[in-house]
């Protein structure tokens, strides 16, 4: 059936989220491998080329989409890739893609590389470059009349690229790809923008392996989730393999655009293999049909296990070839078993000439065995010399890092010897720049200390030499005073012998004044003791008489004499004072000169000496008259103590006068005047304050006389009592010895003021007074 235009347009617009036409015909690289993980793994990413790949294949892939349509795109691409190194990986591959009217031819040349970052992590670079022409195919064009604008389309020829990296551990893979990042048209001359199939790829991928029994033992498992962001959609999709080491794997995937996929695979022998994927369209794109996709491929074999290569074993569904599996648990001893049968196997001589078929088709399996367990045992061989190799060399590196560690402990050593070394010479020379210096120190000492010794002994010596010759001077000039040679030295002689002895005689004066003087203050303290025990109560025994006259005549005698001989001593030194003035005016010779000095020195010493005289006499006199004063206050004091021993009976005594006053006096007929009355002692209109009153108590007294003779009392207070006052009283004063006549007694001052001021006009009241007792 012929596709029509109309139908063929409802498909164009219908897949257009997978074919970008520009208005000249341009149509972006995309091809639909996406559900496979077995082979063409580059187009998924250019790195895929080298990750978990053992081998180098030749595919054949044919997918045709959405097969509901006639017409429907189709893909055909033919490629040679797989592992061509230990760290490259290689492809290049050639297709074609027919959508309707619109063709597409071109081949991808893909490469990667690998970097390995540690044993079990290596991190991989690829990169995928296109080349194809799109247009019209004329030919697939069915139309029952001519449409020029078809023949306005023109052909294209895009270069494009599409970078990738991955990183891959033991069991995981990581990646990102750049689908279509740079696109040139090569007709135009131009970099192609708005390419809808541009974008970024990210991926992740597990491979691992099964560990069971039976059918899946040692079976690989892989799983791959991938995510690609365009500028107007994202895809999401995943996709799941199992591999059965019989050589048989399945996988089913899901993709958010295109939808559920199933695919199964198998080895038919261990180099041929072939695979088929389902694919059906689910949502807006349901009515369009599944799509089938076919591979057919065949693998080289390998004489060498690749890193990270998967390292799996090939088995076939013809092949007669016993499955030795894969070896990450069990191949070292299923190996070593191998070899052993493959030795024994090659070893073994035929025990008959004639074999039947079955048995030639054994040996030849046999022979087969042997060399495939050959080549294992040569790989085991070369990996063992691998393996021997390496310990060598780690053997080596060990050794020349020891050598190394040893050159550097040497250098540490040698490094640090000399700077003990260095250390011990500076201590050295520290030792002896101290040593050096505390010897120059000591010297220095020493000689500071010679030097101050000399200085010493030097001033030592000048010192004695100075005295020697002051006392040589001295007993010169002694000589010339003791034994003068002129009259001036003679006279000047004699009478400074006079003044000496006069001066002795006034010292000895004055020091008997001292004498006496310090026996009247021992009378006097002796005096003031008895006083002061005797008014405490404590009779103190008699001192032993004396004569105070004579005494007193040896004072005065003394004083006459004192007075005597310093006038003389004064009169004589002023006759030696004038003798030598006389002698200065007059001039002499050089000896005069000496002695002139020393009576000039003696007359200066002299005054000052008569003066201290004078001073001393001056200073025992006012001592004398201090002790003649406190002795007199002293003598009053013991009077006055003799006299208060008989307060008592004083009083007692005058109690008694009085109340025989007021018993025996009557009313006076006759009134009496003011001329009748004696008042004594005026006492004036001030308040005299009296202390220490025995027998009396403190306050304020309306006192109308003051008698020292008990008989004017007595006549005072008789004339009192006779003219009508019968409350009239008396009290003593020792310190003064009179008698105070009161009347009232008040203890406050404004009472007694009240009390004064109404005394009335009575003859006795003329003269009172107030008087204040303090006790």
């Amino acid at each position: 059936m012929k596709m029509t235009p109309i139908i063929l347009i409802i498909i164009l617009f219908s897949v257009q989220f997978t074919i970008a036409q520009e208005e000249d015909g341009v149509v972006a690289l995309t091809l639909p491998v996406r559900n496979s993980l077995t082979f063409n793994r580059f187009a998924l990413n250019p790195t895929f080329s080298f990750v978990r790949e053992q081998s180098k294949f030749i595919s054949l892939y044919n997918k045709r989409e959405w097969v509901q349509f006639e017409d429907a795109p189709l893909t055909y691409m033919a490629g040679y890739t797989g592992r061509f190194g230990e760290n490259i990986g290689a492809g290049v591959s050639v297709f074609q893609q027919n959508f309707g009217v619109l063709t597409t031819f071109g081949g991808i040349l893909n490469f990667a590389y690998n970097a390995r970052v540690s044993r079990m992590n290596n991190l991989t670079f690829g990169l995928n470059i296109g080349a194809y022409s799109s247009g019209i195919n004329t030919s697939s064009v069915v139309t029952n009349f001519s449409d020029p604008s078809l023949n306005n389309v023109p052909s294209n020829f895009i270069l494009t690229t599409s970078p990738g990296i991955n990183y891959g551990t033991e069991f995981f893979d990581f990646g990102v790809s750049m689908n279509n990042l740079v696109s040139y048209n090569l007709q135009t001359s131009e970099m192609i923008e708005d390419n809808p199939e541009q974008g970024i790829q990210a991926h992740a991928m597990y491979t691992g392996y099964m560990q069971s029994r039976g059918f899946f033992d040692n079976a690989k498992f892989s799983a791959l989730v991938r995510s690609e962001f365009r500028s107007e959609e994202t895809i999401v999709s995943g996709i799941a393999m199992v591999t059965v080491p019989k050589g048989i794997w399945a996988q089913v995937g899901y993709n958010s655009v295109f939808g559920p996929s199933a695919g199964l695979g198998l080895n038919i022998t261990t180099q041929i293999a072939i695979e088929y994927n389902f694919e059906t369209t689910v949502g807006d794109l349901n009515n369009f049909g599944p799509s089938h996709d076919i591979t057919l491929a065949y693998r080289f074999k390998e004489n060498k296990n690749y890193y990270n290569s998967g390292d799996d074993e090939i088995s076939g569904l013809i092949s007669t070839e016993p499955r030795t599996g894969r070896s990450r648990t069990v191949s070292a001893s299923r190996r070593r078993k191998t070899n052993t049968t493959s030795k024994k196997a090659t070893t073994a001589k035929p025990v008959a000439i004639v074999k039947s078929s079955e048995e030639i088709i054994n040996q030849e399996n046999t022979s087969v065995q042997g060399e495939k367990d050959a080549k294992l045992l040569e790989e085991q061989r070369a990996k063992e010399e691998a393996e021997t190799q390496a310990k060598l060399l780690a053997e080596q590196k060990a050794k020349e890092e020891a050598e190394a560690q040893a050159k550097l402990l040497a250098e540490q050593k040698a490094k640090g010897e000399t700077e003990a070394q260095s250390i011990l010479i500076a201590e050295q020379k520290a030792r002896e720049e101290a040593e050096n210096q505390a010897k120059l120190l000591a010297e220095q000492k020493a000689k500071e200390e010679a030097e101050a010794q000399a200085k010493l002994l030097a001033e030592q010596k000048a010192k004695e030499e100075a005295e020697a010759k002051l006392l040589k001077e001295q007993k010169a000039e002694k000589e010339l005073i003791t034994n003068p040679k002129n009259e001036f030295g003679k006279t000047m002689l004699g009478m400074d012998s006079i003044v000496e002895s006069t001066k002795k005689e006034q010292d000895k004066l004055l020091s008997d004044y001292n004498t006496i003087i310090e026996i009247k203050d021992e009378d006097l303290k002796a005096l003031k003791e008895e006083n002061d025990l005797s008014e405490q109560g404590i009779t103190v025994a008699p001192r032993p008489f004396k004569s105070v006259t004579a005494e007193n005549n040896k004072l005065n005698a003394i004083k006459t004499d004192l007075e005597r001989i310093i006038e003389d001593q004064n009169k004589k030194i002023e006759d030696l004072k004038s003798l030598y003035e006389e002698q200065t005016k007059i001039g002499d010779t050089l000896t005069n000169e000496t002695v002139l000095l020393f009576y000039r020195k003696k007359i200066k010493r002299l005054e000052a000496e008569q003066l201290k005289a004078l001073e001393t006499k001056q200073r025992l006199e006012v001592r004398l008259e201090t002790i003649r004063v406190a002795t007199e206050f002293e003598k009053r004091r013991r009077i006055v103590r003799a006299a208060y021993d008989n307060v008592e009976e004083r009083y007692a005594q005058d109690r008694e006068t009085l109340k025989t006053i007021k018993s025996t006096t009557s009313l006076s007929d006759t009134p009496y005047s003011e001329n009748d009355f004696d008042f004594g002692e005026n006492q004036g209109n001030s308040i005299k304050i009296l202390k220490n009153i025995n027998n009396v108590e403190s306050g304020f007294y309306l006192v109308l006389a003051v008698h020292s003779n008990i008989a004017k009392r007595n006549d005072f207070v008789t004339k009192v009592i006779a003219s009508g006052r019968q409350d009239v009283d008396f009290f003593y004063d020792v310190s003064t010895s009179k008698y105070y006549i009161y009347t009232d007694k008040f203890y406050s001052l404004q009472e007694a003021n009240e009390a004064l001021n109404k005394k009335g006009t009575r003859p006795y009241n003329i003269n009172m007074s107030l008087m204040k007792i303090e006790n």
